[in-house]
């Protein structure tokens, strides 16, 4: 009745999105089985791409040839740059994004690859033979066989859903749960966990007096994510910020009592950095006021998110307080803020490639893994689908380094460190920031994405003039000088002191507050020099990555010659039947998590919590390093 397929993919949110995406455009004949299909790609909670550290992620995905910066770009509603007042590194594109056009385009884009199937339905259990996948069975009774199986189920294991006292099971507002899998997997050995969640009450914005709320519009001149040649938004949406003061704060206590969370209903550990309101008041009890956001849903609909304002406590209380927010004094709920607690499993399980330690050919990507965005999920979603690929075809593996990508910092702490609560990506996580920036990620990852037969020769090609652009602008820049009659007015307005003899542009670009544009546009010599190259669009992202080339030069040289180093202990492998029992030097927990972690290399080793220099010191005498 039903094929045979390479890859099975067990969920239809962000992570299965880009896994069923990236194994079918590599050739594998891939079955997504999924709750509904009607939520495809569904944006569950804001209704956002991208933010500090997270833009980075989307810009990675999108270099290695991955589908969410272009959907972002054809259905976002706003667009900013956060951080542009601090230096390169920290730059963060983030996108605002019609929530119903996202899943729309998604799920076009999927159907457009002729490899890839669809079923709706749930999977209850996994065919295993001799410890090797080999399927899935469903809750229609149905099996469907295949050569690998990734799970990126998202929220919906076991969910139950918290508002006040009531509770009851659900994968998202609306939706039921998906049942039974989890106690299939732990029966073959897979620990499982549980960790919460939550999201904020949606209101009409018909009922908002946006004049009592400061307006945050988008940038004035959109940016996007994808490094092809998707739409640059013309028009904008503008989001809004909104203050809780001590009155709205007295308000929320009265709801605590009921709170599943204070309780103890709520036994998963919630996200540290996106709390809920309550879990803010509680535990930042000397501040007067917290910042929301409030975010359109899109270009035709009246639903705003208001951000920052998640919330378990009983719907009463819920609103009670909403309406005593300036601004929201009449508004009404679409629908009610809630906790969601699920079932994950500890990523310490899984090898570098996403691979279960206890099933073979069985991968986890997204939620499941401990993590929380979308951006976390699709950036595993997409690895997730590139290593089954190469799995069951017995090629290497494609594993990304901690100074190639913050996809590869985000891998190697889950393995490496594990989390204990829903873990975020932040820019302060990695070491090597000002290598992975977001206007680099092409140069970094587009010609690892043409190689695994994922980013198109346009890409590659789009790479390579920007790259011959760089260069050419920087070669430029080098040898044109500027006289003092042609520079000085530009350098008095910018607040810089003025020259007095012919100098290298480079040499006064190198000025804190000089710009290359401000530069190009009073230096004649150099405008005439440039104003030929071409296409317009590359030559714009040229400049920005020349810029900070140049501005940047001994920072970056010294990070890469840190990332050298530290790759040598990445390079000096550890087997992985290595027997550290035998090592009565390491302490007892560092042999116990060596052990179950099973490190690829010294480096990794070294990242494991627990494990000390002098542990490490042990590990390179016995492997004669």
């Amino acid at each position: 009745m039903f094929p045979d397929y390479d890859i099975i993919v067990v969920g239809g949110g962000h992570a299965g999105c880009e896994a069923a995406a990236a194994s079918a455009r590599m050739g594998s004949k891939v079955l997504m089985i999924t709750l509904n299909l009607a939520t495809i790609a569904q944006m569950s909670c804001n209704p956002a791409m991208g933010g500090i550290a997270k833009g980075q992620i989307v810009r990675e995905i999108d270099a290695l040839g991955g589908y969410s910066g272009i959907v972002t770009d054809h259905t976002m509603i706003q667009f900013r740059m956060l951080n542009k007042s601090k230096g390169p590194a920290m730059w963060s594109p983030r996108a605002q994004s019609d929530r119903v056009l996202f899943a729309a385009r998604w799920k076009e884009m999927l159907e457009q690859i002729p490899n890839l199937d669809f079923w709706q339905d749930s999977v209850t259990e996994l065919i295993v033979k001799k410890g090797k996948v080999e399927g899935v069975k469903t809750k229609h009774g149905l099996e469907f066989c295949a050569k690998s199986v990734i799970i990126t189920s998202g929220t919906f294991l076991n969910g139950s859903i918290h508002i006040g006292r009531k509770s009851f099971s659900g994968g998202r507002l609306g939706e039921a749960p998906s049942s039974g899998f989890t106690q299939n997997l732990v029966s073959f050995g897979i620990e499982s966990e549980r960790l919460k969640t939550g999201t904020p009450v949606r209101v009409d914005g018909r009922t908002i007096d946006f004049s009592r709320l400061i307006e945050q519009p988008g940038d004035e001149v959109s940016g996007k994510f994808s490094f092809l040649d998707t739409p640059v938004l013309k028009k904008q949406l503008s989001c809004y910020l909104a203050y809780t003061d001590e009155g709205v704060h007295d308000i929320l206590r009265t709801g605590f009592d009921d709170s599943p969370m204070f309780s103890g209903r709520i036994q998963g550990s919630g996200p540290r950095y996106c709390p809920s309101i309550e879990d803010k008041i509680d535990r930042f009890s000397d501040k007067d006021r917290h910042q929301l956001f409030v975010e359109p849903e899109g270009w035709n609909s009246i639903e705003y998110y208001i951000n920052g304002f998640s919330s378990s406590l009983p719907l009463e209380v819920q609103y009670k307080a909403l309406r005593n927010i300036p601004g929201f004094e009449k508004s009404k709920i679409l629908k009610p803020g809630y906790a969601i607690e699920y079932d994950y499993f500890p990523p310490t399980q899984l090898d570098f490639t996403l691979e279960s330690r206890k099933v073979e050919n069985l991968f986890f990507a997204g939620q499941v893994n401990g993590t929380t965005g979308y951006e976390e999920a699709a950036c595993q979603g997409l690895m997730a689908g590139i290593n089954a690929h190469l799995k069951i075809r017995n090629h290497e593996p494609f594993i990304l380094k901690r100074s190639e990508a913050y996809i590869g910092v985000l891998i190697d702490d889950l393995i490496t460190k594990g989390t204990k609560e829903p873990y975020r990506m932040f820019t302060s996580r990695a070491e090597f920031r000002i290598l992975l920036r977001q206007d680099n990620a092409d140069s970094r990852l587009t010609r690892k994405g043409y190689e695994l037969g994922l980013a198109s020769q346009e890409r590659l090609d789009r790479l390579n003039e920007k790259e011959f652009l760089i260069q050419k602008i920087q070669d430029t820049i080098h040898t044109q000088k500027t006289t003092p009659d042609e520079i000085n007015p530009y350098l008095v307005k910018s607040g810089s002191s003025s020259i007095s003899i012919k100098t290298c542009a480079q040499k006064i670009l190198l000025r804190p507050q000089v710009s290359i544009h401000g530069l190009i546009g009073n230096v004649s010599s150099l405008r005439n020099s440039l104003e030929t190259l071409t296409p317009y669009d590359v030559f714009k992202e040229a400049l920005e990555s020349a810029e900070i080339a140049i501005k940047y030069k001994g920072y970056l040289d010294r990070e890469k010659e840190m990332a050298e180093k530290i790759s040598k202990l990445e390079n000096t492998k550890l087997r992985e039947d290595f027997d550290y029992s035998q090592l009565k030097s390491i302490s007892f927990e560092g042999r116990e998590k060596l052990s179950k972690i099973k490190p690829r290399t010294i480096g990794q080793a070294s990242r494991i919590s627990g494990i000390s220099p002098s542990d490490i010191s042990v590990l390179l005498i016995h492997i004669g390093a």
